[in-house]
C-alpha cells in the first residue's frame, strides 16, 4: 500500500500543542503615581543621613575624591552617587605581624612562619631569625585612605614599612646586641623609624608600640650559638653579682674605716686633754713646793697613802701585846679585804 503524502503533509502542518490566549489589561493609576515620585525623591534624600560613633571617623567622597573628614555626631552627605562616605574606627589597636601569621590565637596558639619576612643580617654579617609585633592606631582617616594605597594588604605600604625599619635596625647592631643586650632599645629604634617612614608618605597612622616577639639565629645553629649566649650570660651575671658585693662590702667598710677614725680622734683630744691637766696640776705643784719643800713634801705623802691604804690589808703592832698582829679592819669600806 502506498503511503498518502497528503495526510502526512497535512499533519506536518498542524500545530503539536495548543497556545493559550492571554488578555494583558493594565489600569494605570496616574493619581498614585504622582505621590510615588515624590516619596522616592525625598527618601533618596534622606539617605543621605549618617551617624559617626564615638570611635569612628567619616570621610566623605564625591564622585570618588575625598572632599571632607567628619567627627563623631549626626552628619549629612549628599546622596549616592554623587556622595559616599567611608566610616574608619580611629581607636581601634590594629596589629601587624612581620617574619610569622597567626593561624589560630588558641589555645593552644598556632603560628606560621615566614622566613622570607624574619631572616636578615646583623652589622657584623651574621644570619638572624626576628619577628616583631606593630600596633598602631588610624590618627587621620582620610589621610589612612588615600594617601598610601594598599597600606593594610598583605603586600602593603605599612607592612613594607614595617620591614625596611627592622632591616634597617638590626643591621646598624652585632649579633650579640641583637641576641642578648639591646632589645628594649632596638623595639624603641624600630618604632621612631617606622613612624618616620609613615609621617613622610603622610599614611595617617600612629605607631603606638613595637614588640620584639622572637629573636634567635637560625635553626640550624641555634643549640651551638645558645651555648655561646648562656656562657656570655653567666659571664654578665657573674660580673653584676661582683659589682653588686661591691656596692654593698664598700659603703660598709668607709662606715667602718670612718668610725675607727672618728674614735681615734677622740681618743687623741681626750689624751691631748688630760695630758695638758696633768701638766698643768704638776706645774701647779711645782710652784707650791718650791715655796714650803717640807710642807708640801708631806702633803704630798699624805694624800698618795689616803688614796693607797683604803684598799690593802693593814696590820697593827702593839708591843704591850706582846708582838701579836692585829688586823685592822676598815669598817667604813664596805669591800675592805
Amino acid at each position: 500500500m502506498a503511503p498518502d503524502f497528503d495526510q502526512w503533509s497535512e499533519r506536518l502542518t498542524e500545530p503539536s500543542f495548543n497556545i493559550p490566549q492571554f488578555n494583558f489589561n493594565f489600569n494605570f493609576n496616574f493619581k498614585a503615581i504622582k505621590w510615588l515620585i515624590p516619596a522616592a525623591i525625598i527618601l533618596w534624600l534622606l539617605s543621605g543621613v549618617y551617624i559617626i560613633r564615638p570611635d569612628e571617623q567619616g570621610v566623605v567622597r564625591m564622585f570618588g575624591k575625598a572632599v571632607r573628614s567628619t567627627e563623631p555626631g549626626p552628619h549629612y552627605h549628599l546622596p549616592w552617587p554623587i556622595e559616599t562616605v567611608n566610616k574608619v574606627k580611629v581607636k581601634q589597636v590594629r596589629r601587624l605581624e612581620i617574619g610569622f601569621k597567626t593561624i589560630n590565637p588558641g589555645p593552644p596558639a598556632r603560628y606560621r612562619f615566614k622566613p622570607e619576612e624574619s631572616l636578615m643580617l646583623t652589622g657584623d654579617e651574621q644570619i638572624v631569625d626576628a619577628q616583631i609585633i606593630v600596633q598602631y592606631q588610624i590618627k587621620d582617616a582620610k589621610k589612612f585612605l588615600f594617601n598610601v594605597r594598599g597600606l593594610e594588604t598583605s603586600n602593603g605600604a605599612l607592612k613594607d614599612a614595617a620591614e625596611v625599619a627592622l632591616r634597617q635596625v638590626v643591621g646598624q647592631r652585632p649579633i650579640d646586641d641583637v641576641l642578648i643586650g639591646e632589645k628594649l632599645q632596638i623595639e624603641i629604634d624600630i618604632r621612631e623609624l617606622l613612624q618616620k617612614i609613615i609621617d613622610r608618605y603622610e599614611g595617617g597612622i600612629q605607631v603606638r608600640e613595637v614588640k620584639l616577639q622572637t629573636v634567635r639565629p637560625p635553626a640550624e645553629v641555634e643549640r651551638a650559638f645558645s651555648d655561646v649566649v648562656s656562657a656570655k650570660e653567666d659571664k654578665e651575671r657573674l660580673i653584676k653579682e661582683a659589682e653588686g658585693y661591691r656596692e654593698d662590702i664598700l659603703p660598709k667598710a668607709r662606715g667602718k674605716a670612718q668610725s675607727v677614725i672618728r674614735a681615734s680622734e677622740a681618743y687623741k683630744a681626750e689624751r691631748i686633754k688630760r695630758s695638758e691637766g696633768d701638766a698643768d696640776r704638776f706645774l701647779s705643784v711645782l710652784k707650791e713646793y718650791e715655796k714650803a719643800k717640807d710642807v708640801t713634801r708631806k702633803r704630798l705623802y699624805l694624800e698618795t697613802m689616803e688614796k693607797v691604804l683604803p684598799s690593802i690589808k693593814k696590820f697593827v703592832i702593839d708591843p704591850k701585846t706582846g708582838g701579836n698582829l692585829l688586823q685592822f679592819l676598815p669598817l667604813e669600806k664596805g669591800d675592805a679585804k
